[in-house]
């Protein structure tokens, strides 16, 4: 197991400034019913919404029909175990309740909403959360100290009818058992044989227990220890639920305990389970080291005294990472989706089971490109999936339903499992899958990216992010002494460890001046001067002629000057692709749809030529983002109504690659909505891409940035982009004034790009 080194990955303030720039809080409401005419607001609310009111008070069941019951979940907690934290009371763990519902809506398109309580009464807080369960279709119970969790979950699901569920306990129960069941087929070994030590008795300890004794492990075999030692029966002062695990036996201490052993759970503190006793421990041991942040004993010294050992922890520098990510928005997703009264233990086991049965699977080609890195195989290193792998939201959910019907616990069934099986698929927000994995591929490589402007505050943020997160090795250029005092003003130290680089006082300048005459003395008639005076003052330049000169792999530029000065710029530097057209290319993302859209950047109006290449470079990006290419040619008019002079290049584009056979489908010319609004599939039966398109060709430049910057300003549309396709080497330009976060995301596809660079290189070779 390789360990990363420990990084601070941001800094309070910069937390601090995330959750209150823009609105406040990580979260919003908004209509998904239209609400602009005095119609709609009739039906929205008086009098129309006197009809559903109706409905509802004759059948309670019809709620999940009409309101959002069915697809809403609420996170409440009263702070009293915020995290690592402790109790720091109801309000302040709302930045936690918010960010749980955040990655209900992000990882399985779950509506959710915090609800945090003002009390350490037990029965207070039962009574409050009973009195609004019928607003919810589920309660996800966080951060609630124990036993308290134990009392208000039971409570609970005796008043109400809907899924309650404390993740803290069960989420983490049900992943570690997926990886107990797969540990014990690498080993060989026999659930029912199998003897346990858990050390820890908090709430995550007592679930997990709980879930392998229903699994088949024997009550005599899970020996448990708190921080008095084991608990065994005749101890004094155990309570209730410590009592309920108590076992028959003379060992008092972990050590004792873990003799013999073979599996180790520890759900407790840092560096309680040493060398010595994993060197006691049975055959192939299976060791789950999940406190955090730092385990009960690291995998590195695990390794020096044992080489049969499999071995999970809680962090994600390690493989087989027990992350709670994996099971609970997908078990709620399933539970919602059959209409669920309770999530009770088959569901819970069938969750296990789903989540150890995806790990074992051959992972494909798609999979591999949203997880990015090396194709994962089932063994010791992989026992549990990746919390990015896109198959989870088509696995558990479906496994969870199913389990919920035969236990007869769902209201409603689901008549066919392969449609339900799509519809899931199209519930992921693809473009955090597609960053996702091409993150991860570049954490291997560490391209050298250059950040050009490198005294702006967000590319200087950017820069950070791409170091701290492990993306690559980040260039600054800029003066030294603003860029230090821009590091004090967001918190970080003046001294931060990361390359600067200054044009006026590099060694490098006469090697660029150089380089860069011999380029261009025969295309603009410049002077040797001329050009040491272009590399010295202007930064693009600068940081093109060290991508071209090999002193850095990628570059991103752009954000304090206009796109196209910058694009100039670039190239004077970098020739374009011989086999390839330049243009830009948006990826655009919204409601879980992913569409790509091209030019946006380069070519005011295209030739029909053009747009030919701009397609047949399209569909090939779009395969290396993992998506099967579906090409509209996008016009005013539908095949040929209205016909104008307009739309001859666009009909001319499709006449081409018809004559060329590409290997992708397209059509046109059509109107965007035609493009992408299956409704008119029944209009227009004769061709493939009607309602179905996800590569958009524009007819200009300036349809394509009228367009897509109204999207960004009126919706909550995504944008990657524009990603510069055709340039010679891989560099990117960040519109002006860019995000911290669209910088990053550039940054990124740049330090990718040069990563499939170097892999053709290699092939031609």
């Amino acid at each position: 197991m390789k360990k990363k080194s420990k990084i601070e990955k941001y800094t309070d303030q910069e937390a601090l400034e995330y959750h209150s720039s823009g609105k406040a809080g990580k979260i919003e409401i908004l209509s998904s019913k239209p609400m602009t005419s005095k119609r709609d607001l009739a039906l929205a609310y008086s009098p129309g919404v006197a009809a559903p009111v109706k409905m509802i008070a004759k059948n309670p069941e019809a709620a999940y029909d009409y309101t959002t019951k069915g697809n809403l979940v609420a996170v409440i907690s009263n702070g009293s175990a915020i995290l690592g934290l402790g109790n720091l009371g109801a309000l302040a763990s709302k930045p936690v309740m918010e960010g749980k519902a955040i990655l209900f809506k992000r990882f399985a398109d779950i509506d959710s909403i915090d609800l945090e309580i003002d009390s350490s009464n037990v029965e207070e807080i039962i009574n409050c959360i009973a009195v609004l369960g019928k607003s919810f279709g589920g309660i996800n119970l966080e951060d609630i100290a124990a036993p308290d969790c134990f009392i208000i979950e039971e409570k609970l699901k005796e008043k109400l009818d809907i899924p309650i569920f404390h993740d803290d306990q069960h989420g983490t129960a049900i992943i570690t058992l997926a990886a107990l069941i797969n540990a014990l087929d690498i080993s060989k070994k026999s659930i029912k044989d199998i003897k346990i030590v858990v050390n820890g008795a908090g709430a995550s300890a007592m679930a997990c227990t709980n879930l392998f004794k229903n699994s088949g492990v024997l009550n005599k075999n899970i020996t448990m220890v708190d921080r008095k030692g084991v608990i065994y029966r005749g101890r004094d002062n155990l309570n209730q639920w410590k009592s309920a695990h108590a076992v028959e036996t003379k060992n008092r201490t972990l050590e004792e305990a873990i003799k013999g052993a073979d599996v180790f759970l520890g759900l407790s503190a840092k560096g309680v389970l040493t060398k010595s006793m994993v060197k006691s421990m049975s055959k192939n041991p299976i060791i789950f080291a999940c406190a955090n942040p730092d385990p009960e004993i690291t995998p590195e010294e695990v390794n020096e005294v044992r080489d049969d050992a499999i071995i999970a922890t809680g962090r994600s520098d390690y493989s087989n990472q027990v992350n709670n990510l994996i099971g609970f928005p997908y078990i709620f997703r399933g539970a919602l989706d059959v209409r669920a009264r309770t999530i009770n233990e088959e569901m819970k086991v069938a969750a296990a089971y789903a989540i150890a049965e995806l790990a074992r699977e051959n992972v494909p080609d798609e999979v591999v490109a949203a997880m990015g890195g090396e194709r994962p195989r089932y063994g010791k290193e992989y026992i549990i999936p990746s919390t990015f792998d896109p198959r989870l939201i088509s696995v558990i959910p479906i496994a969870v339903a199913k389990a919920a019907i035969k236990s007869g616990v769902a209201r409603k069934k689901i008549e066919n499992f392969e449609i339900y099986k799509e519809q899931l698929k199209q519930r992921l927000d693809p473009s955090a899958t597609i960053m996702q994995g091409i993150n991860n591929q570049i954490k291997k490589s560490q391209k050298k990216v250059v950040f050009a402007d490198g005294e702006d505050e967000n590319t200087l943020k950017a820069a950070i992010a791409f170091k701290s997160n492990g993306l690559g090795i980040p260039i600054l250029i800029g003066k030294k002494e603003i860029v230090k005092e821009k590091f004090k003003e967001i918190g970080l130290d003046e001294n931060y460890n990361i390359e600067i680089i200054n044009s006026t006082d590099n060694s490098k300048r006469e090697k660029y001046a150089k380089f860069l005459y011999e380029k261009m003395q025969r295309k603009e008639g410049l002077l040797e001067r001329d050009c040491d005076r272009l590399v010295r003052n202007d930064r693009v330049v600068w940081g093109s002629c060290m991508v071209s000169c090999g002193d850095a792999d990628a570059m991103v530029t752009g954000n304090t000057r206009r796109y196209t000065s910058t694009l100039d710029k670039v190239k004077r530097v970098i020739e374009t692709r011989n086999d390839e057209i330049l243009y830009g290319l948006n990826i655009m993302v919204n409601r879980g749809r992913t569409v790509f859209v091209a030019d946006v950047a380069v070519h005011e109006i295209p030739t029909a030529e053009q747009l030919s290449q701009i397609a047949i470079s399209s569909a090939r990006v779009v395969r290396l983002f993992g998506f099967t290419p579906k090409v509209a040619f996008l016009s005013h008019s539908t095949f040929g109504t209205p016909k104008t002079k307009g739309t001859k290049n666009l009909r001319e584009a499709v006449e081409i690659l018809k004559g060329k056979k590409v290997d992708f489908k397209f059509d046109g010319e059509m109107q965007p909505d035609v493009a992408l609004d299956e409704k008119y599939k029944e209009l227009y039966p004769f061709s493939q891409i009607v309602g179905n398109a996800n590569v958009l060709i524009m007819p200009g430049r300036h349809s394509a940035a009228i367009s897509f910057k109204l999207l960004k300003s009126l919706s909550a549309v995504k944008v990657i982009g524009p990603l510069l396709v055709g340039l010679g080497q891989p560099i990117e330009i960040a519109p002006l004034r860019s995000s911290t976060s669209d910088i990053l995301n550039l940054a990124s596809v740049a330090a990718y790009s040069s990563e499939i660079i170097d892999y053709n290189n290699k092939k031609k070779k």
